[in-house]
């Protein structure tokens, strides 16, 4: 009989999110912002993730050989325990019956990197969370622990302190200070005060950064992680939505020292095994800084690096999954593609349009690639759903905007008027893997946009919309064989303009999940200046 495993993630610490594994296989994944609209869901657990990937397997509560629980690294309590039995009861599992095992919060995303990756041999680890750190190694189908450090030691909390400085959410606004700092200089400040790496221990000062609650800045009623004594230093904290100075100079000097710490750490702890098979397995929310990405797969050691693509807290859920079936022998799948959660059929896609308060323009197209590549030549953004939802944060070709990467102000369109959000922040390329040899420095794989890339200088003349300000790109290398329609759409693309890229970005706005459903994807629609939807072969339209 098949080995069944659901992964949980949503203890105190983590994103709700559900994971299905039957006999090392990753059959449904989803996290649980997609379904009940809130992002992060906080304070949930993953009811409707969690039916989800047991409906989409035709798998009953009763199937389930185990439930793996990611917990929060100060352990199981006993509130947890009840919160997840109760939880699983009114899925209808029998407690008496399923066994429901606790993952140590750092083990799950360690194990969400290892087993993932597919990587066979010796391979290093490395996670970075907002709760702590781990480096170590797996081998032979197990996970070593080499060094492990906690909040407030933590480097992804310092780079989340100096996020909430710079305006924005912790937790969630880290990529926007990414995306703001190659418009500074990072030789402008020196934040070295901030932490220190000696003796293979990074120390955070606490008198700055990460500091206890008695101690913390407050403004307007709400306290931050950082101190006074850092606002005094460096001046105010930002506010609106410019990226001025000197705030984009503390972001690109926050974003080169937390590459040169993470750099650090990696020397101390991995480089031996790093020279010796060049392989590294990356998880935590940390993992999902690009730039730090392409630092790591600079180094002449690294042959290879794996960013599990749900690298935050919600895939806890698959990495407890997975922990729990390496230890029964079960050999994990690695991970090829993210397109884990709901889909739709042209039907479910019509009812919803006919049960819409505002009656949408619809039609079904018979060729949807051709169709919707012209309309994307023309100069129009198009919101693109189709097949089963992505897990994670990347929109990789399931749950996108898309729009031509040679129309000249189409970012800024879709910045201001589709997503609402700040004029400044970037958009990714998505390209034919035969395209992406032409355009990207380096031949590293790149199937989840997890990594930046130098682009060559022909190419930042043709498709200057997703070329960022330091003259790279977060790319996505499509092939036909992980989603057909979505290749096809690109080739299309590249017969009418010659670029065979198409700029994607997820299909959201500013401050919500991505859409789930063909419900979601009409209310973004008519709330924002999309002209055009394409939800499977059916084309929902304005005017």
């Amino acid at each position: 009989m098949a080995f069944t495993v659901l992964g949980l993630s949503g203890s105190r610490a983590c994103d709700p999110a559900a994971a299905l594994y039957v006999d090392g296989q990753l059959v449904a994944a989803a996290e649980e912002e997609r379904f009940v609209r809130e992002r992060h869901a906080p304070g949930r657990m993953p009811r409707e993730a969690a039916s989800f990937c047991l409906a989409s397997a035709g798998i009953a509560p009763d199937e389930v050989d185990v439930v793996a629980v990611a917990l929060a690294s100060d352990g199981e309590s006993a509130t947890d325990r009840a919160r997840v039995e109760a939880f699983l009861g009114d899925l209808d599992f029998d407690a008496a019956r399923t066994p429901i095992e606790p993952v140590d919060y750092l083990d799950s995303h360690a194990a969400s990197a290892y087993y993932c990756s597919g990587f066979a041999e010796h391979t290093a680890i490395l996670c970075l969370t907002g709760s702590g750190s781990l480096l170590g190694y797996g081998e032979s189908g197990r996970i070593h622990r080499l060094r492990e450090s906690a909040y407030p030691h933590s480097l992804w909390a310092l780079y989340g302190a100096l996020t909430e400085y710079l305006g924005f959410e912790m937790g969630d606004g880290e990529y926007k200070l990414m995306g703001m700092a190659p418009y500074g200089d990072p030789r402008r400040f020196d934040l070295s005060r901030l932490a220190c790496f000696e003796d293979g221990e990074l120390v955070i000062d606490t008198s700055y950064v990460n500091v206890a609650a008695g101690q913390r800045y407050m403004e307007d009623g709400r306290s931050y992680s950082f101190s006074r004594r850092l606002v005094d230093w460096l001046g105010p904290p930002r506010r609106g939505d410019a990226a001025d100075e000197p705030y984009v100079h503390y972001a690109a000097a926050m974003q080169a020292f937390f590459e040169a710490l993470a750099l650090q750490m990696i020397d101390h702890d991995l480089g031996d095994m790093l020279r010796e098979t060049g392989r590294i397995a990356f998880a935590g929310a940390g993992a999902l800084n690009v730039k730090l990405n392409q630092r790591i797969v600079a180094r002449g050691d690294v042959r290879e690096l794996f960013v599990q693509p749900a690298a935050g807290d919600a895939g806890t859920a698959l990495g407890a999954a997975a922990a729990v079936s390496a230890k029964r022998g079960v050999v994990i799948e690695c991970m090829e593609h993210v397109y884990l959660g709901p889909r739709h059929t042209n039907e479910d896609v019509i009812a919803a349009c006919e049960a819409y308060p505002v009656l949408p323009r619809w039609h079904v197209l018979d060729d949807v690639p051709r169709r919707i590549a012209r309309l994307l030549a023309d100069g129009h953004p198009v919101a693109w759903f189709q097949g089963r939802m992505e897990f994670g944060p990347r929109a990789l070709g399931a749950r996108s905007i898309l729009g031509c990467p040679s129309v000249a102000g189409v970012a800024d369109r879709i910045n201001e008027q589709i997503k609402f959000r700040e004029r400044w922040r970037p958009f990714g390329p998505a390209m034919l893997d035969r395209v992406a040899p032409q355009m990207l420095a380096g031949s590293h794989p790149a199937p989840f946009m997890t990594l930046t890339f130098d682009v060559a200088d022909s190419w930042k003349v043709r498709v200057p919309e997703v070329v960022h300000e330091d003259g790279t790109a977060r790319a996505q290398v499509v092939r036909r064989e992980q989603h057909p329609r979505y290749y096809a759409l690109i080739e299309e693309l590249e017969r009418l303009t010659g670029n065979g890229v198409v700029l994607n970005t997820s299909l959201n706005r500013r401050g919500e999940p991505i859409v789930c459903s063909p419900r979601d994807a009409l209310d973004m629609f008519f709330a924002s200046d999309l002209q055009y939807l394409v939800m499977e072969d059916v084309l929902v339209e304005k005017g």
